[in-house]
């Protein structure tokens, strides 16, 4: 869960770096590319929007979908883009740490 929420950021950023999107096709859109396996609500994604956009790291607007349907559309900002590439840096040092913490092979087995 907490990883979850870290990763968060990252991957709206990243989606949003494809071109700009809205709400419910980003919820969309996390759920596809991680095989079914997160399943994000409402209630994290548009909190962390609303957090972003008032960090300057995206900007919004309403526009009326097919249909006469308003939907609010995100995009990333340069701002958005220079944070996204330290995340990524940030990720990979992660990435990078754990995949060297499990390849350690366990200490012998002392018998006694």
């Amino acid at each position: 869960k907490d990883l979850v929420a870290a990763a968060a950021t990252p991957m709206v950023l990243g989606l949003l770096v494809r071109g700009e999107s809205y709400g419910y096709l980003i919820l969309q859109q996390v759920r596809e590319l991680s095989g079914g396996e997160l399943e994000w609500t409402d209630g994290l994604l548009y909190p962390l929007l609303h957090r972003l956009e008032r960090l300057g790291h995206v900007e919004s607007t309403w526009r009326t979908a097919d249909g006469g349907r308003r939907r609010k559309y995100y995009s990333i900002t340069e701002q958005g883009r220079a944070e996204l590439a330290e995340q990524r840096r940030q990720w990979d040092t992660v990435v990078n740490a754990l995949a060297s913490a499990w390849r350690i092979p366990a200490p012998p087995v002392l018998e006694v």
